[in-house]
């Protein structure tokens, strides 16, 4: 009797033990992390992200050991690409491989890490801006809107643009992406110059604001769009044939445009391009390069 008591109790104890253990497994065990690839698949907002992976054969990279810090766009972000820029980088995996390693460094950084740092290098070789504030933190222009998501292999911190490296998009994707030459790249189309200017190239351009546009006296950009002709000896006076980055546009001191009229440089005060100031330089692209101005140039 006393000996079926005992074995009572031991199975008993050996009921608990099981019990626990499977309680242990299925509820206070903390959840098994899964790589970079597969915590962006269950996500549910990184389909784009995803895809583009497989079609440029980095899946298996970043299930690698790493590890690595990602920076990545949701499928809103692979959306507000210009018009035809993804489909054109799918069917192209070199130009993919670029913009995708563009989104990845090598080691884990954590926010706290990224904030204390103004650039981290990519494994596409260039360099992400990073740009803090009290209220965001900025990744080569893309807001970041989600951080320290971490996985097995790294870290995700979501963002809100896809980061294109130069050299990718040509003259007016990049005018369209960037966001401040709506009125640009709008003249560019009335005038039927878009084409043009993203073809083989290379051009120049010398590309005015929005800001700058808005600057013009009352009526003036009304009236050139209104005027095909016009519109296009003013846009076409913005464009030199051939590269010129601003290392080369500083030593002339004039360019020949397409529209046949000469710009003068002076680089005496910083740079101007006839009285225009040069306020950001060397925007390569596909086809080119682009330098920004603050006033529109008349011919």
């Amino acid at each position: 009797m006393e000996k079926n008591y005992v074995y009572a109790i031991v199975l008993i104890v050996l009921l608990g033990i099981v019990v626990l253990g499977v309680y242990w497994a299925f509820f206070l065990q903390p959840a098994k992390l899964k790589d970079i690839v597969d915590t962006a698949a269950e996500d549910g907002s990184f389909a784009t992200l995803v895809t583009a992976l497989e079609a440029a054969d980095l899946v298996d990279t970043l299930k690698g050991t790493g590890p690595f810090t990602v920076f990545a766009p949701t499928d809103d972000a692979f959306d507000a690409l210009p018009s035809g820029v993804l489909d054109d980088l799918l069917a192209n995996v070199t130009a993919l491989t670029e913009v995708l390693t563009y989104h990845v460094v090598s080691g884990e950084y954590m926010a706290a890490d990224v904030v204390t740092l103004s650039t981290l290098t990519t494994v596409q070789g260039d360099d992400l801006a990073i740009d803090v504030t009290d209220t965001t933190v900025k990744i080569d222009g893309a807001t970041v809107v989600q951080t320290d998501i971490e996985t097995s292999n790294g870290v995700i911190h979501v963002i809100d643009m896809v980061v294109v490296p130069g050299g990718i998009l040509d003259i007016v994707q990049t005018a369209q992406y960037a966001g401040s030459f709506a009125t640009l790249v709008t003249a560019l189309e009335a005038a039927d110059l878009v084409d043009t200017l993203k073809g083989t190239g290379p051009f120049t351009v010398f590309a005015p604001t929005d800001d700058a546009f808005d600057a013009l006296p009352s009526g003036v950009l009304d009236d050139l769009l209104a005027n095909v002709t016009a519109l296009t000896e003013v846009l076409t006076y913005h464009v030199v044939s051939g590269e010129y980055m601003a290392a080369d546009v500083v030593t002339l001191s004039t360019l020949t445009t397409l529209q046949g009229g000469n710009l003068t440089i002076s680089a005496t005060d910083g740079v101007q391009i006839d009285g225009a100031n040069v306020v950001q330089t060397d925007i390569t692209c596909r086809n080119g390069v682009i330098h920004v101005i603050d006033a529109v140039l008349i011919p």
